[in-house]
């Protein structure tokens, strides 16, 4: 069974901790020290909180920070828990990103995390998706 870690730069790791939390991850302490903090977010999906310090010991050049470097998405549910989720980051020091996107069959939104990474969470209606693209590949 494969898992994702996602690693990301933080400038204050007990900051992030905390806003991650705040969001329902949880820390696993096996892997969490004074220069990383593994958030899970579920089962195999993981969020590693590096020092920028230590996040330069793992790759070569530069920490990007002109830009966005990458957008991390998580599926949601339905839209209900797609607004909670962002109202939540909001609430707990994130920052707004985008505007929703509705496209009838597909919902996201969207936020900025303490540190400017960006995150999405959406949901798709399946049945609506194959209804509007003809129920098959």
């Amino acid at each position: 069974m494969r898992m994702i870690f996602v690693n990301l730069p933080v400038k204050n790791l007990s900051a992030s901790m905390a806003f991650f939390e705040a969001l329902g991850f949880k820390n696993n302490p096996q892997f969490t020290d004074e220069t990383a903090a593994c958030m899970v977010i579920e089962e195999n999906i993981f969020v590693m909180l590096l020092t920028e310090e230590k996040f330069k010991s793992f790759i070569n050049g530069d920490i990007a920070t002109n830009g966005v470097e990458v957008l991390t998405a998580l599926s949601a549910a339905n839209r209900e828990e797609c607004d909670a989720f962002v109202e939540k980051a909001l609430a707990n020091g994130g920052k707004p990103w985008k505007p929703a996107m509705d496209l009838g069959f597909m919902y996201g939104t969207s936020f900025q995390d303490p540190d400017g990474h960006v995150w999405e969470l959406s949901y798709v209606d399946m049945e609506a998706a194959m209804a509007m693209h003809g129920g098959g590949a």
